[in-house]
């Protein structure tokens, strides 16, 4: 048995001192392994289009803009938006050996290749499609929805293509994913059928960026739902909603799945003010000349959908990627953009892009990366207002989502990178440590990109729960970034920038590292002495433990910037 112990001690030290090679700075010279294949010169040509119109935006308004963002900062916000997570300081260490023209560009295309991305990118598209309620237990498998999303963007699968599969595919929802967007709304008030109304309205604000859902009950009395054509704009009408619900009736769930039906169900509806139900046929809230003659109701109303005349689709999907990215919408409420009128600068430029380019993903969110809203600073040398924030003049600070709170704690706690090459036992305590996280800080829900603060609990939880304390106490078998910097870092200054960098993806100011400098040295000066009360905290892992704790509950780790 001590034989055993003293082989798995070698193992794991060995491990680790192979680690720590990689996440101490060599000073060797590391060649450039950038692979500029993608179409770097087309993606900023439209980023500088985009500029102008931002800049053009700023100067009508008097708007002063900031200054760029270090590249390690817009790293941070690209693994956050693209991750939900932060750089691991064995990432950092391979981003800083790129040459600084290329780093960005290098970043975005090694996170848009990792299997993270595309994990996290589906649970947050999962949720403006399926929410992120259970469902009937034995018709749903939202699991299964996530993980066929992710397949999809890891193939890139044009992202017209994709929602056509969800919303005209038939079949079983275990062996077809997709259709856990219709079994999701099965209820015994829709007599196990899926709900027309549901679709109706989840469909408009996830895939139109519109919320005609408010006709539901009424017709709009305040001139605030604008539908038509842009030749013959109108004020929506209850009826609108409802003749958009009717486009999906022509599906049933049977013990088969979801199946389409020879002949499509009457839907009926009794409006506001009438006594009787009546008859409603199938008609789309607007363009409705885009609508195809030909097909299921689900079919044509997919078509009509994606076409690349009806601009609100690319509209909806440039705005969501650009809050998972921001973490701010470019309109707020992020599912309310207007039909007609005037829009954010750079959104329809955006949106011309995608559909332009084949309605690619991947290039949109490179485009986004590109600009300079997106590289701003979230700081400036001069006094700034919400106005600045909003307008994306200065990058807008905004509370991270529980997930990513939890993605960057458990990050932060490693050396090395946390991904699908990790090892079982360290994705399993990742898997386990989220949901116990997320489950007492609280889920964000559907409505994620809603402009909130923080909570009594949710600094609780920081402070004193159980993933911060675990993660910032060092052990003896060097399974933790602290133990593993208060063991190879044996120079003070050299644990100082891996603390920062592994937890604020930053070097410290010279006055941080001056005032936990002369924290170390103390230490260092207390070493072999007999310790009184005053000095009884007065070790090097105390010290490293409690630098790491006081930089997860700053304001700065738990913010996007």
């Amino acid at each position: 048995m001590f034989a055993k112990n003293v082989l798995f001690a070698a193992v794991v030290l060995l491990g680790t001192a192979y680690l720590a090679t990689k996440v101490i700075p060599n000073p060797e010279k590391v060649a450039n392994d950038f692979d500029n294949s993608t179409d770097v010169e087309s993606l900023r040509a439209v980023a500088v289009r985009i500029d102008n119109a931002f800049d053009s935006n700023w100067r009508e308004r008097g708007i002063q803009s900031a200054h760029f963002a270090e590249p390690l900062q817009v790293a941070r916000r690209l693994s956050l938006g693209l991750t939900g997570t932060i750089p691991s300081l064995e990432e950092i260490r391979k981003f800083e050996k790129i040459s600084t023209d290329d780093q960005i560009d290098w970043w975005v295309n090694y996170l848009l290749s990792d299997d993270r991305f595309h994990d996290y990118a589906a649970e947050r598209l999962a949720r403006a499609f399926v929410g992120t309620e259970n469902g009937p237990f034995i018709l749903y498998r939202r699991r299964r929805f996530v993980s066929w999303l992710s397949d999809q963007l890891k193939e890139n699968r044009p992202y017209d293509q994709l929602a056509r599969h969800i919303i005209s595919d038939s079949g079983l929802w275990t062996d077809t994913p997709s259709v856990n967007y219709y079994t999701v709304t099965v209820s015994d008030d829709t007599k196990g059928q899926p709900d027309p109304i549901r679709l109706a309205a989840r469909t408009t604000r996830a895939f139109l960026g519109l919320r005609i859902d408010c006709l539901q009950c009424h017709d709009d009395a305040l001139g605030t739902m604008e539908l038509g054509t842009p030749d013959a704009i109108r004020t929506g009408t209850q009826a609108d909603f409802h003749q958009l619900a009717a486009g999906f009736t022509s599906v049933r769930q049977t013990a088969a799945g979801l199946q389409e039906t020879r002949e499509e169900n009457d839907y009926k509806f009794t409006f506001l003010d009438e006594v009787s139900e009546e008859k409603v046929p199938f008609k789309v809230p607007f363009q409705q000349e885009l609508l195809p003659e030909v097909g299921t109701r689900r079919e044509r109303l997919a078509t009509w959908m994606t076409n690349p005349q009806n601009k609100a689709f690319s509209r909806a999907i440039v705005n969501r990627v650009w809050a998972m990215m921001f973490g701010k919408s470019l309109v707020d409420p992020i599912d309310d953009i207007p039909l007609f009128g005037e829009r954010p600068p750079g959104m329809d430029l955006l949106a011309d892009d995608f559909i332009q380019n084949g309605y690619d993903l991947r290039r949109l969110i490179r485009i986004i990366a590109q600009t300079k809203a997106f590289r701003m600073a979230p700081v400036a040398e001069f006094e700034f207002t919400d106005q600045h924030e909003s307008s994306f003049a200065v990058f807008p600070k905004t509370l991270l989502r529980p997930e990513q709170v939890v993605g960057a704690v458990v990050q932060a706690s490693s050396l090395s990178t946390i991904d699908d090459d990790s090892n079982v036992f360290q994705k399993l305590i990742k898997f386990g440590d989220i949901n116990e996280f997320i489950t007492r800080y609280g889920d964000s829900g559907e409505d994620e990109f809603r402009t909130r603060g923080g909570t009594i609990q949710q600094k609780n939880i920081m402070m004193n729960g159980k993933v911060v304390g675990e993660r910032t106490t060092a052990n003896d078998l060097l399974l933790n970034a602290a133990s593993q910097i208060n063991a190879f870092a044996q120079d003070d200054q050299l644990a100082i920038e891996m603390i920062f960098l592994t937890i604020l993806t930053r070097r410290p100011t010279d006055v941080e590292a001056d005032f936990l400098g002369s924290l170390f040295s103390e230490t260092a000066s207390h070493s072999g002495e007999q310790m009184d009360d005053e000095h009884s905290g007065f070790d090097r892992k105390s010290i490293v433990e409690d630098v790491m704790w006081t930089l997860f509950n700053k304001e700065e780790f738990q913010k996007n910037h």
